[in-house]
């Protein structure tokens, strides 16, 4: 299957402020326009095969400064969660409600005055980005590279479930402004290659070009045992793994 990287926007004046922008179209501050500067000499060394964009500006001005020769889509199942009536209140203020203790402990049970329930957040962007890898695969292979740009909570929670972890576990993951996350996804289980990663050489995600001899479908969703070799090990035989039951 193809391989996803999950790119958070760069700063915002909301985050500068501490406040929940929400759904709000508030835009990159200087520190998110070189934090979208930098990521994007990273990326462009990287053969993209699509990229899609939740439809807020932030995200937008993100990829218009990283990646200017894009032509991102929209992909609404990447938008911000709907907060409702928390969006665009101070953090300080936030943190006082007795939601916040839900958000923080189940996030799963919360649901936000006039907006929608965490879960339901998460539920539709697992479900975009899953969509989107199977078209990326089908349309340009197993080795193909895509990018979503995103929001934190969105990209957290695409992280969690592929990890196999509850809602409720995902404030322990960390998705920064700028930051590049990885996954690639398989018939039977995700890999995630990369977390919240704002600075490290993303060319080791490249995957070579098979030759003739081709892994199954079960190999291919097999961990290498012991850990395997890493990007540097592709040389010949280092794409088939020594599976838990001794396959190759």
């Amino acid at each position: 299957m193809a391989t996803l990287l999950l790119l958070r926007h760069g700063r915002t004046t909301a985050n500068a402020n501490g406040g929940l922008a929400g759904r709000q179209p508030v835009e990159l501050d200087d520190t998110g326009r070189s934090q979208a500067a930098a990521v994007g000499t990273r990326l462009r060394a990287i053969p993209l095969a699509a990229v899609v964009t939740s439809p807020l500006i932030r995200c937008r001005q993100t990829l218009e400064l990283a990646l200017p020769d894009a032509a991102p889509v929209v992909e609404d199942g990447l938008v911000e969660c709907d907060y409702g009536a928390w969006q665009g209140q101070p953090l300080k203020k936030l943190a006082k409600d007795p939601l916040w203790q839900v958000v923080q402990q189940h996030p799963s049970a919360a649901v936000f005055p006039d907006g929608e329930t965490m879960a339901g957040m998460a539920a539709r962007a697992v479900e975009a980005v899953r969509r989107w890898d199977a078209r990326v695969t089908a349309e340009h292979g197993p080795e193909a590279i895509w990018l979503a740009c995103s929001h934190g909570d969105v990209i957290k929670a695409i992280v969690a479930d592929a990890m196999g972890m509850h809602l409720d576990l995902f404030q322990r993951i960390v998705a920064d402004p700028g930051s590049v996350t990885g996954i690639r996804y398989t018939p039977v289980r995700p890999f995630v290659l990369r977390l919240n990663d704002t600075g490290g050489d993303l060319t080791g995600l490249v995957v070579p070009r098979r030759g003739r001899r081709r892994r199954s479908r079960a190999a291919e969703s097999d961990a290498p045992v012991g850990g395997g070799a890493g990007a540097a090990g592709t040389g010949p035989g280092s794409d088939v793994p020594v599976a838990a039951d001794g396959r190759k």
